[in-house]
């Protein structure tokens, strides 16, 4: 988490951006991630040198052949604003496009970069700060990263692609993946989920990922994200590359559109929260979708996706809104049948409608269910989330200090934090779910459905169909008693009020 001067030097950057005439926070974000690779394709090249140095023999897969050493973040830095854009313009940016036909994920999507910084000055202003901040300590890099994707939501637009990262990181934590699972977003945006996941396995399972084959997996074949944006995939593809990923699989797709039949059981893992627009063009709709679910509502067509993505055994942890959960329609029915009958249906984690503000205060819940085909839903646990950590208004303010925010705080939460943070309780009880969550009682946050009620309920999988309220035991006074009382208080009101005019005169 990037505090106190970076942050500020980066809030000056983005305003210098906007003033000097980009006011699309993604085409930001986007340009000043050109930047950022231009000096890691320098430092790859750097280590390069050094290691031929050491061993005596000639740089290994050059970056920068002789004729193009101009071309280097440690080059450019030392030039004045004028020769810096214009060395950039007519030279750095058509050799990044130019390196599309190596096999790499950073060169497949430099081929349609654009520079669009408009003035020497803005530049030189930018190169000066990327040049000051340690990108190779710890993760400052994905810091930096997720700190200016979260200028998304705060720009007022483009907010929909952002899920809050606390949350994210709560659903890979309940999913905990392993180094050999096969991990996809199939509507991945900026590439949340995956990044969350790669720091999971990364922390983890860090003993396992020495061993070559593993390695190999972890940088080419675990992560995958599909999206119809190309901006976006430009930044997610970036963003991962950011994060140590060397060959993420990220690729253009409409994901409901096309035939999933490609991708069927592809996948161990999935993580999303996929667009909810509404509705869609029937005819467009993938065929093998409707299949499973006849419908035009993109929440259910996504549910239907994910079940046909996943391997028998694999895992899902999605974001879908309220209505999936009890909506009365025989598409809405359908579906949840589906995964209460025919898979595995394991928890719904009932977020607060504040969740996703300032961009949409839309309600929504966590769905977490295994694909097996052949059933095997006992009990469903149920969570009632009311704190996050955060206000639930559109300012988000941070209810409790930064090191007893997330699903694992820093510092361990006292018993009135629980009010402001429920995740780490959320985690802590997601994993007791088959032993002591199964005899908590329904006026407790958190509790099990056996399967049967749920059939007998029509599928229905809002949290307040289940859940008893608690009511305040108040003691019963006779009315005459309670006109008494009345009584007696309005006399020592108007004493006081005598008392004090006697002092006032």
């Amino acid at each position: 988490m990037i505090t106190g001067e970076l942050r500020s030097k980066i809030d000056r950057l983005w305003d210098a951006f906007w003033s000097g005439g980009i006011s699309n926070p993604l085409e930001v974000i986007e340009q000043i991630t050109y930047l950022m690779f231009l000096r890691r394709l320098d430092d790859l090249q750097t280590a390069k040198e050094r290691k031929a140095a050491r061993t005596g023999r000639p740089v290994e897969e050059a970056i920068y052949s002789d004729d193009a050493q101009a071309l280097r973040w440690s080059r450019l830095r030392d030039l004045d604003p004028e020769g810096m854009f214009v060395v950039m313009r007519d030279g750095v940016f058509p050799w990044l496009r130019a390196l599309g036909g190596d096999d790499t994920t950073y060169a497949h999507h430099m081929r349609d970069a654009r520079f669009t910084i408009p003035t020497p000055n803005l530049l030189t202003k930018a190169v000066d700060l990327l040049d000051d901040i340690p990108l190779g300590e710890g993760d400052t890099k994905g810091d930096l990263y997720e700190y200016m994707l979260s200028k998304i939501a705060t720009a007022g637009q483009n907010g929909q692609f952002r899920t809050p990262r606390h949350i994210i990181e709560l659903m890979v934590e309940m999913m905990s993946p392993g180094p050999r699972d096969e991990i996809c977003d199939p509507a991945c945006g900026t590439a949340g989920f995956l990044i969350a996941a790669v720091d999971y396995v990364s922390r983890e399972h860090k003993d396992a990922l020495l061993e070559s084959a593993q390695q190999r997996h972890f940088h080419q074949s675990m992560f995958h994200g599909f999206d119809f944006d190309r901006t976006m995939l430009r930044i997610a593809s970036m963003n991962m590359l950011l994060h140590g990923i060397e060959q993420p699989d990220i690729r253009y797709r409409d994901s409901l559109a096309e035939s999933a039949s490609g991708e069927a059981e592809q996948y161990s893992l999935i993580l999303a929260n996929p667009p909810f627009a509404g509705s869609l063009d029937y005819e467009a709709t993938a065929k093998d979708l409707q299949q499973i679910v006849k419908t035009r509502k993109t929440e259910l067509l996504f549910l239907a996706l994910f079940l046909r993505l996943l391997k028998p055994g694999g895992r899902a942890a999605v974001i879908v809104p309220d209505g999936v959960l009890f909506g009365s329609t025989k598409a809405h029915k359908s579906i949840r049948q589906i995964l209460v009958e025919k898979q595995k249906l394991e928890g719904v984690v009932k977020l607060p409608s504040g969740v996703f503000r300032p961009y949409a205060g839309v309600s929504t819940a966590i769905l977490i269910f295994t694909k097996t085909d052949s059933g095997g839903t006992d009990s469903v646990w149920f969570y009632d989330v009311t704190a996050d950590g955060f206000s639930l208004d559109d300012k988000r303010a941070p209810l409790v200090s930064a090191d007893k925010l997330g699903v694992r705080p820093r510092r361990a939460l006292e018993e009135s934090d629980h009010r402001s943070n429920n995740l780490p309780d959320i985690l802590t009880r997601w994993n007791r779910r088959n032993g002591s969550e199964q005899t908590r009682v329904r006026t407790d946050q958190s509790f099990c459905v056996p399967k049967e009620e749920i059939v007998a309920n029509g599928y229905d999988l809002s949290v307040n169909r289940y859940k008893d309220v608690v009511h305040e035991e108040v003691e019963y006074r006779p009315p005459l008693k309670v006109v008494e009382d009345l009584e007696r208080l309005e006399c020592e009101i108007q004493r006081g009020v005598s008392a004090l005019k006697g002092m006032l005169e």
